[in-house]
């Protein structure tokens, strides 16, 4: 029994790293997969005692300096561990197929929050590819726009290229379905995945939101500020808006707004905040 349970730690810790991987039996091998078995279990609990909570982070125009738009982002605040991080909990939610009623309840909430702040504020959600695959995203998005009241050109459903990639002819009908419905369509984290032109020009997106990595060293690097000019370029062309993610400093806002960047989003305007707070800080910035 003992030598069974080994491989299969063995095993469990190889399939995590992929296909085609080894692992030898260590130790340590056992506490971390008590540990996942742990959270899992957590995790099951978490929704049904309502332990998730919302923060918002606002997007601002770059030339007139107002709230555009605000990003959804989960928070899990767990009982004994405290405020769990989004990396810890999202594979797991994910690997699971938690992350379908869990992204059933933020797409809920958010809605509901969103509805009663300025109609000219658009509310963005992050969608998982697990929420594709495994279908009614379409049905969870109409029943909260219903439910809430929120119009539907208000919400602006995110999706990261990698995890179009993973069934792209599926992916890219369901996201027609959404706009075809009024919903609005972004590419998250552009520029971090494989085919990034070929999936723009699979589907019109509404806006593309260029990764944070690119905007670091945007200050210090030539070829950097290059990128984020193409992309803007690109945006522009296809008809599509540029969302800038991690703006940090005056500097970096001064950049992207010369590149041709339209919106930002980052600590420089705000970290995210509760929904309660978010009123009063479209109307301050």
């Amino acid at each position: 029994k003992t030598l069974m349970i080994a491989a299969e730690s063995a095993l469990y810790s190889a399939k995590a790293d992929g296909r085609g991987t080894w692992r030898f039996f260590e130790p340590e091998l056992q506490t971390q997969q008590a540990e996942r078995r742990q959270l899992e279990a957590d995790l099951r609990l978490a929704l049904a005692q309502g332990q998730f909570e919302l923060a918002y982070q606002p997007q601002v125009n770059t030339t007139a300096g107002t709230v555009t738009g605000v990003e959804a982002l989960l928070r899990w605040r767990h009982p004994r561990r405290g405020l769990v991080s989004p990396a810890a909990f999202i594979p797991l939610a994910e690997e699971t197929g938690l992350i379908v009623p869990i992204g059933r309840w933020v797409l809920a909430q958010a809605c509901a929050d969103a509805a009663g702040w300025p109609a000219g504020v658009r509310l963005a959600v992050n969608v998982s590819a697990v929420q594709f695959q495994q279908g009614g995203l379409l049905s969870d998005v109409l029943s909260a726009l219903q439910a809430s009241g929120l119009p539907p050109g208000r919400l602006e459903v995110e999706i990261t290229e990698t995890a179009m990639l993973r069934d792209p002819q599926h992916a890219l009908a369901t996201l027609g379905e959404l706009r075809a419905n009024g919903v609005r369509v972004a590419m998250d984290d552009f520029g971090t995945g494989y085919s990034s032109l070929s999936t723009l020009r699979s589907f019109p997106f509404d806006r593309i939101k260029i990764d944070r990595s690119f905007v670091r060293d945007a200050e210090t690097r030539a070829d950097t500020r290059a990128i984020v000019r193409a992309v803007a370029g690109l945006g522009r062309s296809l008809g599509m808006s540029t969302t800038v993610e991690g703006v940090e400093t005056a500097s970096q806002l001064e950049i992207v707004r010369n590149e041709g960047c339209e919106e930002v989003q980052g600590f420089l305007f705000s970290r995210p905040q509760p929904a309660a707070a978010i009123p009063a800080l479209i109307e301050q910035l």
